[in-house]
């Protein structure tokens, strides 16, 4: 049965009702809000000029290259690196991926050897561009108290068959910076390439307050670098760009061919057909913001921090992990207080009284040593706006979370777990689960994935997600979340 559009558009907005907001600070992840209402204007209106524009052929739709010949110079000037190269993507996933591939391709190491080097803090989706390629990904254990990384680590894991190394500018789970110029050095050495993955902190970072140390491409050994517009360069998703300082690496990224009967296919991305809207976006509000632009925003976004930052300070029994630079930062448990806080329980006496944070479970590393659970916070412009609100938060949530007992998992992942443990069950056995009996382990530890979108952020204890992920082991937990994510999404 049809229904009108205003009939549609109205369930669309009831829907959209029962989000948490995307704008207005009370939201610490996923969303990046300048706090302008003119900079979204001007995004939509840019993206509904190129709507119908398929960015597959920039030679019929010249708007598109001549768009991102003007990203990609502003975003190598703030990025350091005047003569770099560059391809807009659609987000920071596929800007990993391609540098990836295009330093696989590169280096002419058959793949069934080839390795690549990352902190444990890299991004998830270095994670996901190995097990694509079929190429090992090498993880770094960090110093589980500053989550930092070691250049003599990651020398240590480097061989011949490395393709690339990954350094992060901030890495997101605690904001540390890994010490770009250093492990630079020992890339340049063993000669391999960098990629410093900025997608995060990248369009904050290049107009930082601060001294900085190195952490872009001009930072020796920094052969490629990806920054989102999606995220501080306040485009809606997804738009994103890569850079290399090499044009032969760059190209080495690329899918062409003349082999079939239809048009000469080049891709740049692994998209072929892609949208222009995010690509026009991020173009209008870069030309719009400029460098003073983004100082301004920047130093909103450092205001804020600094505010935030002070503020758990002073609560006993809380403490920031380790020693971010940018926007973004973690919460753990102070084990050294009298009375440590669980950061999972202050998150949602902080969700109590409206502001949404982002619980991260405890991470087992490979040398036995373990990151410590914790809550992370993503600071944008408009945190500024609310922050005072937000730190009086901060401490009454403290206080109403000090001397609660650690979120728990349910029985039923209780047991599990230690079936695990004492080896009654193996890892084995539960990836062999059919997804109805997968989903029915959910369920008895009350994660329902049928539960109505429209009441998830309502319903869904994601104190019991993280809890299922902390007792089973990360393959099994894995599994898991994708039959909940593919059950919640489909009726």
């Amino acid at each position: 049965m049809s229904a009108s559009a205003a009939d549609v558009l109205a369930e669309l907005r009831r829907l959209r009702s029962t989000d948490v907001p995307t704008h207005g600070g009370h939201i610490l992840s996923y969303v990046y809000d300048s706090g302008q209402a003119r900079l979204d204007r001007l995004a939509a209106d840019a993206a509904e000029l190129v709507r119908p524009v398929n960015g597959l052929d920039p030679t019929v739709f010249g708007s598109v290259a001549a768009m991102e010949r003007d990203l990609v110079p502003f975003s190598a000037a703030a990025l350091g690196g005047v003569d770099a190269v560059g391809t807009v993507t659609s987000g920071g996933t596929e800007s990993c991926l391609l540098a990836v591939l295009a330093a696989l391709r590169a280096s002419g190491v058959d793949r069934r050897r080839a390795n690549v080097v990352a902190p444990t803090t890299a991004h998830a989706a270095f994670l996901k561009a190995t097990d694509l390629f079929g190429v090992e990904l090498r993880r770094v254990p960090v110093d589980p108290r500053t989550t930092a990384v070691s250049p003599a680590a990651i020398a240590a894991h480097i061989d011949a068959d490395t393709v690339l190394v990954v350094a992060s500018a901030p890495n997101y789970p605690t904001g540390a910076m890994d010490p770009i110029d250093e492990i630079g050095a020992v890339a340049e050495k063993h000669g391999v390439p960098l990629h410093v993955d900025a997608c995060l902190g990248g369009f904050v970072l290049a107009w930082w307050p601060d001294v900085l140390p190195p952490w872009n491409l001009a930072a020796p050994g920094v052969t490629s670098i990806s920054a989102d517009f999606h995220k501080y360069g306040y485009s809606p998703k997804g738009a994103s760009i890569l850079l290399h300082a090499d044009r032969d690496r760059h190209r080495a990224g690329y899918f062409a061919t003349a082999d079939w009967p239809g048009y000469p296919i080049v891709n740049p991305t692994l998209l072929g057909s892609r949208s222009a809207m995010g690509t026009a976006s991020a173009w209008a509000i870069t030309r719009c913001l400029g460098d003073d632009g983004f100082t301004a925003l920047v130093a909103d976004i450092a205001a804020a921090r600094t505010l935030l930052l002070d503020a758990v300070h002073g609560i006993d029994g809380l403490r920031v992990v380790g020693d971010p630079r940018g926007p973004v930062f973690a919460v753990a448990a102070d084990r050294d207080a009298a009375v440590p806080i669980d950061p999972h329980r202050w998150a949602d006496e902080v969700a109590a009284r409206g502001f949404t944070l982002q619980a991260q479970p405890r991470y087992p590393q490979s040398d036995h040593t373990e990151l410590a659970a914790s809550t992370h916070l993503t600071v944008t412009p408009v945190t500024l706006t609310v922050a005072s609100e937000l730190v009086v938060a901060m401490h009454d949530a403290a206080t109403a979370a000090r001397g609660l007992p650690t979120a728990s998992a349910a029985d039923a992942l209780r047991e599990l777990g230690a079936a695990f443990a004492s080896g009654a069950v193996s890892v084995a056995d539960a990836l062999a689960l059919d997804s109805a009996t997968t989903e029915a382990v959910l369920v008895s530890a009350g994660i329902d994935p049928h539960t109505d979108p429209a009441e998830a952020s309502d319903a869904l204890d994601i104190g019991a997600v993280i809890a299922a992920i902390d007792v089973l082991p990360r393959p099994v937990a894995a599994k898991m979340l994708a039959e909940f994510l593919a059950a919640f999404t489909n009726p």
